[in-house]
């Protein structure tokens, strides 16, 4: 497990739901359209793993984006994450919605982000995270940082330290052995 000071940890261990953002967080940030504007993105597939495997554990898993794509809803609908947002510039709303259903506080939910837009939620969740390759701004704002960028395996590793922190990593890795 990585070295966390007891702060982190303790930031960590109540955590019951993970908040996405999609463009810079789970893609590397390109966006590709083609000549008739279909849009494409590129998902990491120890991202898409290491989601399952965290929801597994029993913490959810949401998606706020402020651009709406049907790849985004396609990608979450194949991992089963049903909390999506798209199109969403002003987050908070969305934010607000997902604490109501879930009936959690700020401090059970940690965000990963990469841009400005991701702020309103970074500076209230209980465990901040910015990508490798994100805005200096929001890694100022951020409790811990990836050493991996957005759309690259980012994600894959939040999830390991989440289920690592939260004793439960142990128990995955033994139904691969």
């Amino acid at each position: 497990m990585l070295d966390l000071s007891a702060e982190l940890i303790e930031k960590i261990k109540p955590l019951k739901l993970l908040i996405l953002d999609v463009d810079g967080v789970l893609t590397d940030g390109r966006l590709f359209f083609d000549n008739q504007g279909q849009e494409y993105k590129c998902f990491h597939a120890r991202d898409g793993h290491g989601l399952k495997l965290l929801r597994q554990t029993g913490v959810e898993v949401a998606v706020i984006s402020g651009r709406k794509s049907n790849s985004v809803a396609l990608r979450m609908e194949s991992l089963g994450i049903s909390y999506v947002y798209q199109g969403h510039e002003n987050k908070r709303a969305a934010f607000k919605d997902i604490l109501n259903q879930l009936q959690l506080t700020p401090q059970q939910v940690a965000h990963v982000g990469d841009d400005l837009l991701d702020l309103p939620i970074l500076t209230q969740v209980g465990f901040a995270i910015a990508v490798q390759d994100a805005n200096f701004a929001v890694k100022n704002y951020a409790d811990w940082c990836t050493q991996t960028p957005g759309g690259q395996g980012a994600v894959r590793e939040v999830c390991d330290l989440i289920m690592q922190v939260q004793g439960k990593y142990e128990a995955i890795l033994q139904t691969y052995l």
